[in-house]
């Protein structure tokens, strides 16, 4: 074998042996809350090092307990409502204001083009104090329809900064020629924008939703009515309020992870392809 051969063996093995330590590191968390989920409180009080798991002990006392007894329907139905409403008005105000960034010209256009992530450069910490005042102030503070705007104004700035990204390697010459055949501005972004950019408005969407659906500190600092709360926000409230709910805990975390592994993996691909379509142009 030359050095060169070598050198090549070498680097592939120092590769498949970072994959293998980083995979196990990210999986390892993920095993351990759903093996936990699936043990009764008493098994994992007197073995709490056992990471392994008997098919035929599989207790689902928490998951009933959990969603019949500490109200998670209610959070999840929460959680579901501020997500997809994000994810609405997201879409919805991002395709427009990306298409208007692209293709109309207006007064302060590059101002609002290069302006668009400015907000994103502040992290949530820093402005969730300032709104926390002014919204209680305004008598407008513990509302769910606060949160999601809130969510808005936090997702916004990146969804239209990729579809603008997006937008500018669609042909004109398409658009052209429906406003030519009659349509309209906005019967052009309905019939000819939204179906040529289904991936990065896909992608889009699952960014926009996993945010809403993942968002813990916002949820905590506004909402005080347990019946309000979000998934995040009710899985710190049982940590709080049960003794030795180790348990009940993992179950509620399944319920929150499980959901954004599938939305993530079915839609990689347009994930994928919806992020990187605008890297290129040309």
């Amino acid at each position: 074998m030359t050095r060169e051969h070598f050198e090549v063996t070498i680097i592939r093995i120092l590769r498949v042996a970072g994959l293998v330590f980083f995979i196990a590191i990210v999986a390892f968390p993920f095993y351990w809350m759903i093996v936990s989920s699936f043990k009764s409180l008493q098994e994992i009080l007197l073995k709490p090092a056992n990471l392994g798991i008997d098919i035929r002990k599989l207790d689902f006392s928490a998951y009933y307990e959990v969603l019949f007894r500490h109200g998670f329907f209610r959070y999840i139905s929460n959680s579901l409502y501020v997500s997809i409403a994000t994810v609405v008005f997201s879409v919805g105000l991002a395709t427009l204001g990306g298409y208007a960034v692209t293709r109309l010209h207006f007064r302060g256009r590059g101002l609002m083009s290069y302006g668009i992530l400015l907000i994103y450069m502040f992290p949530a910490i820093v402005l969730v104090i300032p709104l926390y005042v002014v919204f209680s102030r305004m008598g407008l503070r513990d509302s769910i329809n606060l949160l999601i705007l809130v969510y808005l104004a936090q997702t916004l700035p990146v969804a239209l900064y990729m579809l603008r990204s997006y937008f500018k390697t669609l042909p004109m010459e398409m658009e052209h020629a429906g406003l030519v055949d009659g349509c309209s501005r906005i019967g052009v972004i309905w019939r000819i924008v939204i179906p040529l950019s289904a991936p990065a408005l896909a992608s889009v969407a699952l960014y926009t939703f996993m945010i809403a659906w993942n968002e813990f500190l916002f949820a905590f600092m506004f909402l005080d009515t347990p019946e309000k709360f979000t998934l995040s926000r009710g899985i710190v409230q049982l940590a709080g309020s049960v003794h030795l709910s180790k348990q009940l805990v993992m179950a509620a975390s399944v319920m929150v992870t499980i959901p954004i592994l599938l939305l993530f993996f079915f839609f990689e691909r347009l994930l994928v392809r919806g992020l990187t379509a605008g890297a290129m142009k040309g």
